[in-house]
């Protein structure tokens, strides 16, 4: 039975995907920290604080299949210390030479946090698949749709003309500085860490500092200059960046879930045979993805804030604020890999009609292109008399219900060519399609 939905059959494929949901179950994370474990022994028989033998011991056993796991659960319980149960468990399978020599000098957060350091770059390593995904898609759709007019909107309301290869070159745009991001929060994030009972590694004396470049180096991570016990703002720039990421996801869903409503009707979600959008109404086709997107990302800013919140930690350890994070880490990580696997789902299926984006700016009769000719008119009698000017024209012309254009000749405010000129929609992009080749020559394409 599973009581968070990630860990459902039914729902699971929603919150998370296969490799992180492996990542962060029972059997997942008590592989990682006996991984750890076995770091450590094998670091310490390199600086002469544990013999090779009882090293090579605890290398060879510590394995979760050899661990019952549910009696590691029952002493958990009953000891009230999160891994006194393992530690008892995996005693049982090593020789009794190694027993004494397994978590020799180390604390809970040695364990866990080294574990989670090098779990926040293997969800890195994973989210990256599906980001450079949805990156590469959205730069297809703005090669692709770089000449197509649509309406530009502002406050949801129809401004000007601009393409939909331009926006989808902001969508790309923002997507290639997470991806730089996470670049370079690898070598902040990817820290081990090793400081017994307050950080200070008395336990192992003078071999102290050579122990922790050892364990450091055996588990592929930067040692740090200090140990980093109650500074926890490794782990809020990790979640944060989750936080980033999957609202940029989010905004690229919302938009799509407007322009895909029936009157506007622009875009639409790729439809698989047999998806049923209601039980009630059997015509519709929901925007199920785009809007899953938006949900996903909620749930991870408010894993991000909890992660914040264990910043303000106490003295030189605080359970609060790491403890927390064993729930916020594994669940902001698997809602951010399901949010990149359905929004590259989304990007690279997205059917985009642009005819109807022609339509639509054409059924605005000329008021997307009310600046162009504002602008025109500025070059005769100035810029803010312009606007007055075309303001006025497109108050009457709205209460009128005639098209902008037949108003600025009526009034004389510019002549049919001036009109004509200032009314293609292609000549009102600005520099928009500019726009999309730089992003687009960035990104190599």
């Amino acid at each position: 039975m599973s009581s968070h939905l990630s860990d459902s059959a039914i729902y699971g494929h929603l919150w998370t995907t296969p490799a992180l949901h492996a990542l962060f179950d029972d059997a997942g994370r008590t592989q990682g920290w006996l991984d750890v474990l076995v770091a450590l022994a094998d670091a310490q028989a390199e600086v002469g604080l544990v013999p090779d033998e009882a090293a090579a011991a605890i290398g060879e056993h510590a394995r979760v299949d050899r661990l019952d796991l549910a009696a590691v659960a029952a002493q958990t319980r009953a000891t009230g210390h999160s891994t006194l149960g393992l530690i008892r468990e995996l005693c049982t399978v090593l020789p009794e030479s190694a027993r004494e020599w397994v978590y020799y000098g180390a604390t809970v957060q040695d364990v866990t946090d080294t574990w989670t350091a090098r779990t926040m770059l293997t969800v890195f390593d994973l989210l990256e698949v599906d980001l450079t995904r949805c990156r590469n898609a959205a730069l297809v759709l703005a090669r692709t749709h770089r000449d197509t007019v649509m309406c530009g909107r502002t406050h949801g309301q129809p401004g000007l003309p601009i393409t939909f290869g331009f926006k989808a070159a902001v969508w790309a745009d923002e997507l290639l500085r997470h991806g730089e991001r996470l670049a370079q929060a690898r070598p902040r994030i990817g820290v081990v860490q090793l400081g017994g009972a307050l950080g200070t590694m008395e336990f192992w004396g003078p071999a102290a500092p050579e122990l922790l470049d050892a364990f450091a180096a055996r588990t592929g991570l930067a040692a740090p200059d200090v140990p980093w016990l109650t500074a926890r703002d490794r782990v809020a720039e990790f979640a944060t960046l989750l936080a980033m990421i999957t609202g940029t996801l989010a905004k690229i869903g919302n938009e799509i879930f407007e322009l895909s409503r029936p009157e506007i009707a622009e875009v639409s979600e790729p439809f698989t045979a047999g998806t049923v959008g209601s039980i009630t109404m059997p015509h519709k086709r929901n925007p199920e993805i785009a809007e899953h997107l938006d949900t996903l990302a909620r749930r991870v800013r408010l894993d991000a804030a909890s992660c914040l919140e264990g910043l303000i930690a106490l003295h030189e350890r605080d359970g609060r604020s790491w403890k927390a994070e064993w729930l916020a880490v594994p669940e902001a990580s698997q809602l951010s890999g399901a949010a990149l696997s359905f929004a590259a789902r989304l990007l690279e299926g997205l059917n985009v009609d642009a005819v109807r984006m022609r339509a639509n700016l054409d059924a605005r009769r000329g008021f997307l292109l009310s600046e162009p000719m504002m602008r025109a008119l500025s070059d005769r009698i100035g810029k803010h008399a312009a606007h007055e000017a075309m303001y006025d024209t497109a108050m009457a012309a709205l209460a009128e219900g005639v098209d902008l254009s037949e108003a600025v000749a009526a009034r004389g405010l510019l002549t049919e060519a001036q009109i004509e000129a200032a009314t293609d929609p292609h000549a009102a992009l600005g520099a928009a399609t500019t726009f999309v080749d730089r992003v687009l020559a960035r990104s190599g394409q």
